[in-house]
């Protein structure tokens, strides 16, 4: 968010005490201080999201209360909650039952119903969406098999359209109307986030989602953006998950991917060029197995749900050559073979415990994270995974008692990335990076 302290225009305020979330994807940073000189219009933008930032996180909350802690003067708290309450994003809720001198103070609420913010992911064998409103409420969520591997870029694209027009089909239906559309994709993603560089699972390579997807959708008026599906999960934990708001965690996918997003003091670190968070190709045991992006003995080809199947029900892996689909059944049977007390079944799992222990041991000694949370598959596996993987870290981080860190699973399942893309959207509203809708 820009500020500069000018108020020649308007105000200018630095919200004194909200902290601002995980930063949206990049292709949402807006309008606001892209033309050199700040003029009204910035000022404006910023300063509804500086007020509409302080409802979200202290309603329900007075028009004083906003003055006093975001540096804003009465008269322009007004206005702006004016016209917020008429764009229908904040309504007022009635009288405060604190006892005061004087006439009691009005409280403010977020409200917000009206707009929506979409997220969109493709993995390798499913398809997900979400929609949240302005006030992070799941308002639709869909979660579809999906050969994407197989299917190619163009096909995928084509089926995330048409899940996207049933979507706001629905939402118009309530009135609602869609305001940002994010994509998460396994693989790299170019620093402007319109298109993917490489996708090795799903066989992508330098693919113009956006424009594809926006050509599909026709008369989409509303920014879309694609990016990483490990940093968007981890956009999702932060804005959504069980440890929603901690400042420093790292999101590890459990897919046939396995990917990173970490969460710095509260922003997305992505690295000088976006491509930061690729754990999954670590180079972790010389001549291992063959990874997906060609090399040999990285992390993915060792604890990746491919190499989990394969190690672990090998009857049911197929050729080895060939990428493994329709992965839930499969994970499931690995899951039922493992409760029976299956011993290969049971020793696979560990081993995979000891170099996700491992890996997640090189994550904390370097970030010192309050939380490593492990995703997709990881979850249903956990009760064999766990165990090993907490020995491991306690061998391997030298900081005590894993400096603070804390393993868990996430609660948001196969949606995590898709929620995030849409909690990104609303993201880059709340730091007038994209203007309010109304």
């Amino acid at each position: 968010m820009r500020n500069d302290g000018s108020n020649a225009a308007g105000e200018v305020s630095a919200a004194r005490g909200v902290r601002s979330p995980a930063p949206p994807p990049r292709t949402a940073r807006a309008t606001p201080g892209s033309r050199g000189a700040l003029d009204f219009t910035d000022v404006r933008e910023t300063n509804l999201a500086v007020v509409l930032r302080f409802v979200r996180h202290h309603t329900p909350c007075s028009r004083a209360e906003v003055a006093a802690q975001t540096g804003l003067n009465k008269a322009t708290v007004s206005s702006i909650v004016t016209e917020l309450i008429e764009r229908g994003i904040v309504e007022e809720i009635g009288a405060s039952e604190e006892r005061r001198i004087g006439r009691p103070a009005v409280m403010l609420t977020l409200d917000g119903r009206r707009f929506v913010a979409l997220g969109l992911e493709v993995n390798v064998d499913y398809l997900s969406a979400v929609a949240v409103d302005l006030g992070e409420r799941e308002v639709l969520s869909v979660h579809e098999p999906f050969p994407a591997a197989s299917a190619g870029p163009v096909a995928c694209v084509r089926r995330l359209a048409e899940l996207a027009r049933s979507m706001m089909a629905q939402l118009a239906d309530q009135s609602r109307r869609v305001i940002g559309m994010a994509v998460a994709v396994p693989g790299l993603v170019d620093l402007h986030g319109l298109a993917v560089t490489e996708a090795p699972n799903l066989g992508w390579r330098d693919f113009p989602v956006v424009d594809q997807l926006r050509a599909e959708l026709g008369d989409a008026d509303f920014p879309v953006s694609v990016e990483n599906d490990a940093n968007l999960a981890a956009v999702g934990e932060y804005r959504a998950g069980s440890l929603s708001h901690t400042p420093n965690l790292v999101y590890i996918t459990g897919e046939v991917g396995i990917g990173g997003g970490f969460i710095v003091d509260g922003s997305l670190l992505r690295g000088s060029n976006g491509y930061g968070g690729e754990i999954g190709h670590m180079p972790m045991l010389l001549g291992g197995p063959r990874c997906g992006c060609g090399r040999h003995g990285c992390f993915e080809a060792l604890v990746g749900t491919n190499a989990i199947i394969r190690a672990a029900v090998p009857d049911l892996a197929g050729d080895s050559d060939e990428l493994i689909t329709d992965l839930a059944p499969k994970v499931a049977e690995v899951a039922r073979r493992a409760a029976c007390g299956d011993r290969h079944v049971v020793d696979t799992l560990d081993r995979v415990g000891n170099w996700l222990g491992r890996s997640a041991a090189v994550l904390i000694n370097i970030f010192n994270p309050d939380a490593v949370i492990l995703g997709g598959y990881f979850v249903p596996l956990a009760t064999w995974i766990l165990p090993r993987t907490h020995r491991t870290l306690a061998a391997h981080v030298i900081a005590p008692k894993q400096g603070g860190c804390k393993v868990a699973l996430s609660t948001l399942g196969f949606t995590a990335a898709a929620r995030g893309g849409a909690a990104s959207i609303i993201d880059a509203i709340d730091t007038a990076r994209l203007p309010l809708p109304g």
